[in-house]
């Protein structure tokens, strides 16, 4: 269900297989902190979003989180499937004793940003990535 939402969200990527994904998601669900939500409409995968609880040293040592990959299947999206992982992942920021929780999303998104502001997110900051290509 993940990797079809994935294709979504990334159609250019090639598609991962079954069997490359599955020694990742054992990796991803041993790591401490990270949680990988995952909304349904009718029984079916309508969206996701990647949380992970950051250990920190600033802040009075509070942990953040970050929200990575979040997206919502075509036919379910303007349902409250968007807003509905948001809601989630702040609580498991709070119930964490995050001090914040952020995402980052494309500079050509405007429709995200929207969705995102409306939700309670603020672009206060400038951010900064570095693609490393292909190992």
């Amino acid at each position: 269900a993940l990797l079809a939402l994935y294709g979504e969200l990334h159609p250019a990527d090639p598609p991962l297989s079954l069997g490359a994904a599955l020694p990742i998601w054992r990796r991803i669900q041993a790591q401490s902190g990270r949680s990988v939500l995952l909304a349904e409409r009718a029984g079916q995968p309508a969206g996701t979003a990647d949380c992970a609880v950051l250990p920190n040293l600033t802040r009075g040592g509070r942990p953040f989180m970050l929200v990575e990959n979040v997206v919502v299947g075509q036919a379910h999206r303007r349902q409250g499937v968007g807003s509905a992982l948001l809601g989630a992942a702040a609580e498991l920021a709070r119930s964490a004793g995050c001090y914040k929780a952020q995402l980052l999303s494309r500079a050509d998104r405007t429709d995200a940003h929207a969705f995102y502001e409306a939700r309670g997110f603020t672009a206060s900051a400038q951010g900064y990535r570095r693609y490393l290509g292909q190992p």
